[in-house]
């Protein structure tokens, strides 16, 4: 697959993604406090986002040590959006509701490559060995 067909596939794990937060957040903030709620929700759907990339976007296997190691592209987008959306409010004057959109765009790019980065490198194969202690589940 291409890596442009890759790439539009992280984005519609994206909005997925997006979709599963929200409504697990809503389902838990009728249970437990707003940030409680936004953690639990953050969780499932870093974990659904985890799954997905690497079913449906890099068709790798997912295992312990990437599922480990991803919420480091969460955090590139973190950083990045937030970057992009005070630079945007504070020097260009964009309205803050703007600027959170325009600021996710902005960092999808680098989100999608140090997600690449961490479920397929070039040095990981597709699949590991059934007898992998770190493999989570079967090869998809």
């Amino acid at each position: 697959m291409s890596e442009t067909g890759k790439f539009a596939r992280f984005v519609v794990v994206g909005v997925v993604n997006t979709v599963v937060h929200y409504l697990v957040y809503l389902v838990a903030w009728q249970l437990v406090p707003y940030l409680v709620a936004h953690v639990l929700a953050t969780t499932v759907a870093m974990s659904a986002s985890y799954l997905l990339n690497c079913h449906f976007t890099f068709r790798v296997r997912p295992r312990l040590r990437t599922f480990l190691l991803y919420p480091a592209s969460n955090a590139t987008n973190l950083a990045i959006s937030t970057t992009a959306m005070v630079l945007l409010v504070e020097l260009a004057g964009v309205h803050p509701l703007a600027a959170t959109l325009l600021g996710g765009l902005l960092a999808t790019p680098a989100t999608y490559l140090v997600s690449r980065l961490i479920l397929a490198a070039p040095n990981r194969t597709p699949s590991a060995p059934p007898e992998d202690p770190l493999t989570i589940g079967k090869p998809w």
